[in-house]
């Protein structure tokens, strides 16, 4: 299987960086250093390598470098399945960020040709405890990776719907004024249910299909929505006295909710512990990875901050080997080294330091 990893990421006035230059090779990275050094702003570079807002979902102009707000570059040398990519996203001062693929401009959505990048972060921690924006967000990650198109169908059915809600809070009762958009609403809607449900799909085969030291999540999608496009165009006209008196759209994927439940337990993830919530996360973005690497043909880009939290040692030691058997480049954040001892030589060491206000990436001696 050819591997999918950056032998170069460079950074400049990106957040906290004000010029940083990492090589690496294939194997895993543990990247450690004091809080505030800038170790998160590293994966957040690397997930703009994917389509979408990356993980912190901010805008171009938060992730520029204060005080001199000069815009910013991240450029990466991807080796993956279709061999060596060099990608370039600018942003000059502020403004949207630009892609070019080997020197040539393109758009976000190219970048899910050449590259797949799943992550785990401390704010999804609460994935089952939040309101279901959350996990909505979370599933349609999982169904972009599997499904680079899923995000200009996404973008296509938000657009529309929200034109239908400006005419429902104006009190629009024409019914000729809803027909075009409930249709390119209906048509959308569903290719945004079954796309999730494809995810799903893959990810429950992954999770059977492995021998794993981290717990399976069983999940449903709860959607309240016909499966077929007419069916869901005649449930969306139907519904306008309904959603006149709303002021907004009351059916559709944008509804929809992700239920998990610790399978061998049969408790709700939203009841487990803290630990176990955080395994059950764990578990489905190993599962995420190893679907990915069938269907992708090479294992994704991990970005694992802070990922030593809630998880005791041996946990610790099962990712580390789960991680390594996969061969996957995972990039893992710790303020300490001592997090990433058992992994030996089996993943490469980056200290992230800051001196007089300018943050430094080095391998250690």
């Amino acid at each position: 299987m050819a591997g999918l990893y950056l032998s170069n990421l460079t950074l400049s006035h990106f957040r906290s960086h004000k010029r940083a230059v990492i090589e690496v090779d294939t194997r895993p990275v543990a990247i450690h250093g004091k809080n505030g050094a800038g170790k998160t702003n590293i994966l957040e570079a690397i997930s703009l390598l994917s389509p979408g807002r990356g993980l912190r979902r901010a805008s171009a102009e938060d992730m520029t470098r204060r005080p001199e707000a000069l815009g910013w570059k991240i450029t990466a040398l991807l080796h993956g399945p279709l061999g060596l990519s060099e990608i370039e996203i600018i942003s000059e001062k502020g403004a949207a960020r630009q892609v070019r693929i080997d020197g040539k401009p393109a758009p976000q959505t190219a970048l899910g040709r050449i590259t797949r990048v799943l992550w785990l972060i401390p704010s999804m921690d609460r994935l089952w405890i939040e309101g279901a924006e959350g996990r909505r967000r979370f599933l349609d990650r999982m169904t972009l990776s599997f499904l680079p198109d899923h995000a200009e169908i996404s973008l296509g059915y938000e657009k529309a719907m929200r034109e239908r809600n400006r005419l429902l809070k104006d009190m629009v009762r024409e019914p000729s004024w809803y027909a075009a958009l409930e249709a390119r609403m209906a048509e959308t809607a569903v290719a945004i249910h079954h796309n999730r449900l494809h995810a799903l799909a893959a990810l429950e085969k992954a999770q059977d299909a492995a021998e794993t030291a981290f717990p399976t999540a069983a999940l449903t999608l709860e959607c309240e929505m016909p499966n077929d496009v007419e069916a869901m165009r005649a449930a969306l006209a139907n519904n306008r006295m309904r959603d006149l008196s709303a002021g907004r759209t009351l059916i559709g994927p944008h509804r929809a909710d992700l239920h998990g439940v610790f399978a061998a337990k049969g408790i709700p993830a939203r009841d487990c512990s803290t630990g176990e919530q955080k395994a059950l996360l764990v578990s489905l973005i190993l599962a995420n990875a190893r679907a990915l690497a069938a269907d992708f043909g090479a294992p994704p880009l991990l970005l694992l901050d802070e990922v030593a939290a809630h998880l005791d040692s041996d946990r610790r030691a099962a990712l580390y080997d789960e991680i390594v058997a996969l061969g996957a480049q995972a990039w893992m954040t710790g303020t300490e080294d001592g997090l990433f001892e058992a992994m030996g030589d089996r993943a490469q060491a980056l200290l992230v330091s800051e001196t007089d206000g300018i943050s430094s990436v080095s391998k250690p001696a």
